[in-house]
């Protein structure tokens, strides 16, 4: 069952693949949703523990928020994957059975590289960010910790998904407060993010499948 799930939601992401540049609509919202929503069944279904199962169900809600247009929906998906991102720390240090900070000792050049990257975001996001400066601060620690919290955990399919969906949420960040609507790049941006954070997803979730 796992495995048949996994299969349907990669097929329903692929069919929002082309549908990423697209304007808001229900459908569009739902073929969105779909496929983390089916990884978070498969999860449960393989029996992986709740704390993925529950990461992969707010991912998914979060989907639906950044599938909508406007400040509420937004906020609304932002904070559903801020809250995934907690879930998936505790995920990651219940495997690891390791503290955050431990991140410096197993893998320092990592967790150096990712904290650059937070600081970082300051100059080149924050102040391009408006009204939702402080929310997306706060976004910018708690997926910044869940990396850490991956490195917690010895190299495997879990931490370069966590990779992944860092990175992915890097491209969206430049894509949603850097890039105008005309951009020539903008449809390929919204290609790498869907495609990285889907990748990034199913990487953890086959990683916590593996055990």
């Amino acid at each position: 069952m796992s495995n048949l799930l996994m299969i349907l939601g990669l097929m329903c992401a692929a069919a929002y693949l082309p549908l990423t540049s697209a304007s808001a609509s229900w459908s569009r919202s739902i073929i969105k949703t779909v496929p983390v929503l089916a990884f978070s069944f498969a999860a449960y279904a393989g029996g992986v523990g709740p704390f993925l199962v529950a990461a992969l169900f707010l991912s998914a809600l979060g989907d639906f928020g950044l599938s909508r247009d406007g400040d509420g929906p937004f906020l609304y998906g932002l904070s559903a994957f801020a809250l995934a991102h907690l879930v998936y720390i505790l995920h990651f240090m219940s495997v690891s059975n390791a503290p955050l900070w431990d991140a410096f000792s197993s893998a320092p050049v990592a967790a150096i590289i990712l904290v650059a990257l937070m600081v970082s975001t300051e100059l080149w996001l924050a102040t391009h960010t408006g009204h939702l400066q402080w929310p997306v601060r706060i976004y910018v620690v708690i997926i910044g910790a869940m990396g850490l919290a991956a490195l917690t955990l010895p190299f495997g399919w879990m931490v370069i998904g966590a990779v992944l969906f860092i990175v992915s949420d890097v491209i969206l960040a430049i894509n949603l407060f850097r890039m105008s609507d005309t951009h020539h790049h903008r449809m390929k941006a919204g290609y790498a993010v869907w495609t990285l954070y889907v990748a990034g997803q199913v990487l953890i979730l086959w990683g916590g499948m593996l055990g």
